[in-house]
């Protein structure tokens, strides 16, 4: 009897090139996002000395990634979709490079500062859709989750060391060695996704869909398939209800005193939770019950937040979080591998558009939703109230949609005996929306 794979599953980068090219240009653009927001957060803070002013960052990347990830969606099922991140990722290479400018040039003019944040924001979040695309068009159906899983992994280790990172290099080189190191790392990701083969949407119907063709509208595919809207619901109900982060604050100056060393651990054992369960996530990525894995990872997180919001010593508190985020990780590897191969190739690029809103919004509006019921109870019973709202409302949605509950990923395909055996580009099994192009255009 095969033993059960409990660590990270490591398959999508030994077996399919492009992909690992993917992984790593992925993972260093995301690491140079991280030292970039720092930077962004400092510089702004310097020229201004206002909370006002650090605010208004919120606003020149939130509305850009809600405004065009939504237009990246319907991009990402109209034109070929490495050309379109080829296109956006040139964009965010030359706003990061217009970042690094103007702090050479000593700006002092903040408008112009979020200007160019705003405009690497609005490039990336166009080529945002398309990309979510790639893992399922580069790997088997198996394989998805456990690519994802590799992302996941890269983007919580960026979310450690990024930080640490940016302030080292803007204490001993400034800001400008900080953009630059975005620059180049955004460099990097753009040269993989050159390396990528030609990624065309399919328009071509699957047997039995009811959506017989692309114009009779995307949105009756996520409304006829009660896999999608339940994974999202579960989603939208697990960050809208109970996020946390706005809340640390009060909690830390309730309980410990406002120290500002407990306050970052809030954060660290959060990330240190996912990338736990990231490394781990071999167990889970193999498991085909998909569904009942993401319904219930989001009630392990909800209820993780309450016990947060009654944990008394710090251990406890910081245990709770941990676990909140393992859970989070799980939540997501599974609803975005749920959500690819669910989804018909001819419609991909706008449900993740779809997707891309519900993870920016969602978490956004939860936040707002946590201060706004503390201001007026108390960050503890915020954080309980929440909690127990997101589980009752996720065991809702379990309750009520029987074909989330009982999803399973599709099996591994056949092996073809006519097929290429190179291992670099392994193509999707027919009933996932077509094959890639190899040959660039």
């Amino acid at each position: 009897m095969r033993p059960r794979v409990r660590f990270l599953d490591t398959r999508p980068l030994r077996d399919s090139r492009p992909f690992r090219d993917l992984w790593i240009g992925t993972s260093l653009s995301s690491l140079g996002g991280q030292i970039a927001t720092v930077a962004v957060l400092a510089q702004v803070w310097d020229l201004t000395g206002s909370p006002v002013g650090t605010g208004t960052i919120g606003l020149a990347t939130g509305l850009p990634m809600v405004l065009f990830g939504l237009l990246g969606g319907a991009l990402a099922d109209a034109v070929d979709r490495r050309a379109l991140v080829r296109a956006t990722a040139t964009g965010q290479l030359l706003a990061a490079a217009g970042l690094c400018a103007q702090a050479l040039a000593d700006n002092r003019n903040v408008p112009l500062l979020l200007a160019l944040v705003a405009t690497g924001t609005a490039c990336g979040a166009l080529g945002a859709p398309a990309r979510r695309t790639f893992p399922v068009r580069l790997l088997p159906a198996d394989q998805v989750a456990a690519g994802l899983a590799l992302t996941n992994v890269s983007f919580q280790a960026a979310m450690l060391a990024g930080p640490a990172l940016a302030g080292l290099i803007i204490a001993h080189w400034g800001y400008p060695a900080a953009y630059a190191a975005q620059a180049a790392a955004v460099a990097v990701s753009l040269l993989a996704v050159i390396r990528l083969p030609a990624i065309r949407p399919e328009h071509r119907p699957e047997p039995g869909d009811t959506e017989a063709a692309p114009a009779e509208g995307w949105g009756s595919v996520i409304v006829r398939r009660p896999t999608l809207w339940g994974s999202m619901a579960t989603d939208l109900s697990a960050t809208l209800l109970a996020m946390p982060i706005a809340l640390f604050p009060l909690v830390n100056e309730i309980r410990f005193d406002g120290d500002p060393q407990t306050l970052g651990l809030f954060l660290s054992a959060v990330a240190i939770g996912g990338i736990t369960a990231g490394l781990l996530s071999g167990t889970v990525t193999r498991w085909r019950r998909g569904g009942l894995v993401q319904l219930t990872a989001a009630g392990i997180w909800s209820l993780a937040l309450a016990g947060f919001g009654l944990a008394g010593p710090l251990w406890l508190a910081l245990g709770c979080l941990a676990v909140a985020g393992a859970a989070d990780t799980v939540s997501v590897i599974t609803r975005s591998a749920l959500v690819q191969l669910e989804t018909p190739d001819a419609y991909r690029g706008r449900v993740s558009s779809v997707e891309h809103v519900i993870g920016v919004a969602g978490p956004e509006l939860g936040n707002f939703r946590g201060g706004l019921l503390a201001s007026v109870t108390s960050a503890p019973v915020s954080l309980v109230v929440g909690g127990l709202s997101a589980a009752l409302a996720i065991a809702t949605v379990a309750a009520t949609n029987a074909p989330l509950r009982g999803y399973r990923t599709p099996p591994p395909a056949p092996p073809v005996a006519h097929a290429p055996t190179t291992g670099d580009r392994p193509g999707p099994p027919p009933d996932r929306g077509g094959e890639i192009d190899a040959l660039a255009p």
